[in-house]
């Protein structure tokens, strides 16, 4: 499992759709998952410390928790299966570790609220996860990997038109 960290909320310019970029902890990994924009603007409003009059869903979810004994203690993006990310949610019961099926976007959309980790698994990671700018590496006996099949670019051409209409150009600069 690795360590993942909120890099940026992107509004995409084609669609207007909004996607969170996650980056891995350790390395220079990122990966990008599609949200609402409901979740996109609870998860935003929470990083940027804006309070809101009343509650929302993600706070009355932590609230409900805590109030029945749990704590929320870390979220994981556990697979993506046909185009679709899946999450899970940590909770500490009385000592028992419960995990709870969920969207990735509200789990991301917790973990800001609780302050907790927020993981993805190592195939995940493999499968979907973007390092910028680098060069395909040779193998061993000096080989450039295989390009992918017509299929498999056919399977991903909605990332690849997605992440088209984003406005990269200031990914991984910090604001300060």
């Amino acid at each position: 499992m690795r360590e993942l960290i909120i890099d940026s909320i992107r509004v995409g310019l084609r669609h207007y759709r909004r996607v969170v970029v996650l980056k891995e902890k350790e390395a220079d990994r990122y990966l990008t998952i599609w949200v609402g924009a409901d979740v996109a603007d609870a998860i935003a409003l929470r990083l940027q410390d804006v309070q809101v009059p009343r509650p929302q869903s993600h706070d009355l979810m932590l609230t409900l928790i805590q109030d029945l004994g749990g704590s929320v203690t870390s979220v994981e993006v556990t697979d993506l299966r046909e185009d679709t990310f899946f999450a899970t949610i940590h909770v500490d019961q009385a000592g028992q570790d419960l995990t709870v099926d969920s969207r990735p976007s509200d789990a991301i959309a917790l973990a800001v609220r609780a302050g907790v980790p927020i993981y993805v698994a190592d195939d995940v990671m493999e499968r979907a996860g973007v390092v910028l700018d680098e060069e395909p590496e040779a193998d061993e006996d000096g080989l450039q990997p295989v390009p992918p099949t017509q299929e498999e670019l056919e399977k991903l051409a909605v990332f690849r038109d997605f992440v088209a209409g984003l406005d990269l150009d200031d990914l991984g600069k910090s604001d300060g």
